[in-house]
């Protein structure tokens, strides 16, 4: 092998040992750092104001229905229903035509009996940060529940909590391995944009008007 090239590919190497190493350190020390404020056990959610359903598709690409979206649905409405949360922020992604994770997930919410005064719609949550941080700084609160699977919920609570906020999460109803592979290892990968959001001070793609929870 030729010195350049050598080179380059030992710099290559250093590199994705140095990528491998981080992500296995992001991923312990939010798994670390979340687990105390995450709930199984309903009877153990103390009642809080609001909950943040996040979002995701209600279906899959090949057409028939994401688990991850009836999940979280069902364990919103349970809370709802056993009245550990009064209100309930829909927050997800609206950014593409015929697209609308907020208006899907109220839609279903209101379907099993959760009345529309109580939803509150987030048309900007692109992504986990953007969903928790707005929950603050646009819909006013510093406490609330977080609603979504435990993988998910780590790193919204741990977002929420580096930034001064009070939440818990309330972790839905998981998917099977197999169901679930592609989006455990996407969500492995998306613990180190946390860190990078941390030290360049991200801010939400979209902030705006504030909205009263009441």
């Amino acid at each position: 092998m030729k010195p350049h090239k050598r080179k380059l590919f030992i710099a290559l190497l250093l590199m994705f040992v140095l990528i491998v190493g981080l992500t296995f350190w992001a991923n312990s020390h939010i798994v670390n750092r979340s687990k105390d404020f995450l709930i199984n056990d309903i009877s153990k959610v103390v009642n809080t104001k609001v909950g943040l359903l996040l979002g995701t598709s209600k279906n899959l690409p090949n057409g028939n229905r994401n688990a991850y979206f009836y999940h979280r649905i069902d364990a919103a409405v349970q809370l709802f229903e056993q009245n550990k949360i009064k209100y309930i922020i829909v927050s997800g992604d609206n950014s593409i035509k015929d697209y609308n994770e907020p208006l899907d997930m109220k839609n279903e919410l209101i379907s099993r009996g959760v009345p529309a005064q109580k939803i509150f719609m987030d048309f900007a949550g692109f992504r986990t940060f953007d969903s928790v941080i707005r929950a603050n700084k646009v819909f006013g609160q510093d406490t609330f529940l977080v609603i979504s699977q435990e993988f998910h919920n780590e790193r919204a609570v741990f977002i929420a909590r580096k930034n001064g906020l009070v939440a818990f999460g309330y972790n839905a109803k998981n998917v099977s391995v197999k169901a679930g592979f592609k989006t455990k290892l996407r969500e492995y990968f998306a613990r180190n944009k946390v860190f990078l959001d941390q030290w360049f001070n991200t801010n939400p793609k979209f902030l705006g008007e504030k909205v009263v929870v009441e």
